[in-house]
């Protein structure tokens, strides 16, 4: 048994089928969109004296960070882990000193791209408490290749020297 097809019939089936046909090619066989993964390189850590206060000492941590969306560029990081200083002439110490406030130091991120042979480097201030830092970030145009990298402070420290790939 068939449904009787009449002339206002044909076209609203054909309507619909089409209608369906479009739905279900766009709901249902579409894959989402792969992004480009990210990858994040330790670059180590930097131990450190640092001023601010009579003795501050703590570490840089500094990494790079990825991805083939980006071109030719890669993102250096940099946050301090928590730095404790001591300060003298506090009141209401017996041996006056105490725990200090900020820990201030000077970053140098030097890197070169030993592929294609350009330089550079990144310069900049951290200020650290007994709760670390802020995380410090910065585009750099390394161009693809593998990047060597040395970081150092501007204090008594205990340089990072480390390499990643920019793809």
């Amino acid at each position: 048994m068939s449904l009787p097809t009449t002339p206002i019939r044909q076209p609203l089936l054909r309507a619909a089928t089409v209608l369906f046909v479009l739905l279900a090619g766009l709901f249902g066989m579409t894959a989402p969109a792969q992004a480009a993964p990210t990858r994040v390189t330790e670059l180590g850590q930097v131990h450190t004296l640092a001023g601010g206060s009579l003795f501050c000492a703590g570490s840089v941590r500094v990494w790079a960070t990825t991805n083939t969306d980006w071109g030719d560029r890669s993102i250096l990081n940099a946050q301090a882990l928590p730095m404790q200083g001591l300060a003298t002439g506090s009141v209401g110490t017996s041996a006056g000193s105490s725990l200090g406030g900020p820990c201030v130091v000077g970053v140098r991120v030097g890197w070169r791209n030993v592929t294609t042979g350009q330089v550079g480097e990144w310069r900049f201030a951290v200020t650290s408490g007994p709760y670390g830092s802020m995380q410090y970030a910065l585009f750099q145009p390394t161009g693809k290749g593998r990047i060597v990298t040395d970081v150092t402070t501007d204090q008594l420290n205990i340089p990072s020297f480390s390499a990643y790939d920019v793809f």
